[in-house]
């Protein structure tokens, strides 16, 4: 998973400030068709609708970025962002998905401590010290908070309109996201449909039971468990530990180790890799509109 060992890793590479710019510009191009400017909220793509949204949990006032077909009703999907929240790599991956027909939340877990943008990518996480700022943040993201979480988005979902709640709601999640769509599908199985985990970190945590693999059997929507190479080199058995579990609990899964190392999915990491994240993009449209349909 993306830890401290992780990142000082990341910050050795040769990758300066300028090149993730590029990087990121490069990204948002490809995932976007309307090659809108980086911070312009303003104008979203054509055929798009998109704005800041926040509401109430039993926890505070969530914020977070709503993204949708201009016209029709859609399956929503809750997007739970990397480490570094809530930026522009993450809008752009709610675009292309909306694009393809999809209301899109994007959640600031962080909400709890800070409102909106930290992190301008993940050049700024690692140049500002971020895994030392969210730490405090992140300790509070346990798997009960989650699920209050989780609860409340899908009330407020289930609410807005172009929602289609005719169809099941899905959720995928990054590195530390990853186990909160196993937590919100366990939190609200009667809309969470689908959940997609692409290297996410800690879904197997031994003598827990609160940990996600623990909770299948509350379960009720389709997985797609996406490994990165390097995470199932440090953790060989976490995949088949998951696997077993969901086997017992009778969830349809997809566990796969794709070639790509922790991060290949996120236009702004180091580890991006377009081969793999093409791949897991279509494999995440695959689950969607099987499960969602």
């Amino acid at each position: 998973m993306c830890d401290e060992s992780k990142l000082a890793d990341w910050a050795k590479q040769t990758i300066s400030r300028r090149q993730f710019g590029a990087l990121t510009g490069a990204a948002a191009l490809t995932a976007c068709a309307g090659g809108e400017s980086a911070t312009n909220a303003q104008d979203p793509a054509p055929g798009l609708k998109e704005r800041g949204v926040n509401f109430p949990t039993p926890d505070g006032t969530l914020d977070g970025f709503f993204v949708q077909p201009d016209s029709g009703t859609h399956p929503a999907v809750i997007l739970w962002p990397d480490i570094a929240s809530i930026r522009e790599a993450k809008r752009n991956i709610a675009r292309k998905l909306a694009a393809a027909g999809y209301a899109v939340l994007v959640v600031n877990p962080y909400y709890r401590d800070v409102t909106g943008e930290q992190f301008a990518d993940f050049a700024a996480f690692i140049a500002d010290g971020g895994f030392q700022k969210v730490g405090p943040w992140r300790g509070k993201l346990n798997a009960e908070a989650i699920m209050r979480d989780a609860t409340a988005i899908v009330d407020w979902l289930d609410r807005q309109e172009g929602v289609d709640q005719a169809h099941g709601i899905g959720t995928q999640g990054y590195c530390m996201g990853g186990p909160f769509t196993i937590w919100s599908a366990a939190a609200v199985p009667s809309r969470i449909k689908a959940a997609a985990s692409f290297h996410g970190g800690g879904l197997v945590r031994v003598d827990n039971p609160m940990s996600p693999h623990a909770l299948l059997d509350k379960v009720d929507a389709d997985l797609l468990i996406a490994v990165a190479q390097d995470d199932d080199a440090k953790a060989p058995t976490d995949k088949t530990v998951f696997a077993q579990a969901a086997k017992a609990a009778d969830v349809d899964t997809v566990v796969t180790v794709y070639p790509g190392d922790h991060g290949w999915m996120v236009p702004d990491s180091p580890a991006y890799n377009v081969t793999a994240a093409a791949r897991g993009e279509a494999d995440l449209k695959a689950l969607y509109a099987a499960a969602l349909a």
